[in-house]
């Protein structure tokens, strides 16, 4: 895995990130046994394991500080409603995105925490949106209705614009994969594999929507 440094958060944050450090290395073996569902098709392995057998939390739920940041991040794409989605939807916004599909069990696990941190964001003004990479559009919504997700997913299966979009300036190889991006279309935070709680995924909007502009 490419190696990033996290940005050190602003002394109004280090009691927030000294609490997520906390639950994240509480989870981080939760989490790894979790995500091994999905690591025999997309590699996650090697990804968590940086080829040293290290399964270290820090390299799946990484901050980026701001002058590390790769390109915004720009992508166009249809939802499962058949509804034009793009990057333009979310300018000046912090918003996050989850690659997921149907039949991965950790995307099944953690879509009522990504739920959660979007209900409890929404009226902040952040954004959510999904990248469905395998399902056509009947299984996406059924996969919405049984789990209670009501942000809308890209239908990605046809082409892979949109993962594409995003893996030319950070690693996409594991599903589930949820980023955070800034307000000028970066990606401010990766979590690669299960989100391990909510409250991680959390700390991680609540960081970039406390960035000056």
């Amino acid at each position: 895995m490419t190696s990033v440094t996290r940005a050190v958060p602003p002394v109004a944050h280090r009691r927030s990130w000294r609490a997520f450090r906390a639950a994240a290395a509480m989870l981080a073996a939760s989490a790894v046994l979790a995500v091994a569902g999905c690591t025999s098709q997309d590699g996650l392995a090697a990804t968590a394991n940086n080829g040293t057998g290290s399964t270290s939390v820090d390299e799946r739920i990484v901050e980026i500080s701001p002058d590390k940041r790769g390109e915004t991040v720009v992508f166009a794409g249809v939802d499962e409603h058949g509804n034009a989605v793009s990057s333009g939807d979310f300018a000046g916004k912090v918003y996050v995105v989850n690659f997921w599909y149907a039949a991965c069990g950790p995307c099944r696990v953690e879509a009522p925490l990504l739920e959660e941190v979007w209900q409890t964001y929404q009226p902040k003004g952040v954004g959510f949106i999904g990248v469905n990479i395998y399902d056509q559009p009947a299984t996406a919504r059924s996969f919405a209705e049984d789990y209670g997700i009501t942000y809308p997913s890209v239908i990605d299966i046809v082409d892979g614009n949109t993962k594409l979009a995003f893996a030319a300036v950070t690693p996409i190889q594991a599903t589930p994969t949820t980023l955070v991006m800034d307000r000028q279309g970066r990606v401010a935070a990766r979590i690669i594999g299960q989100l391990p709680a909510a409250s991680i995924l959390s700390t991680l909007v609540s960081d970039a929507l406390a960035e000056i502009e």
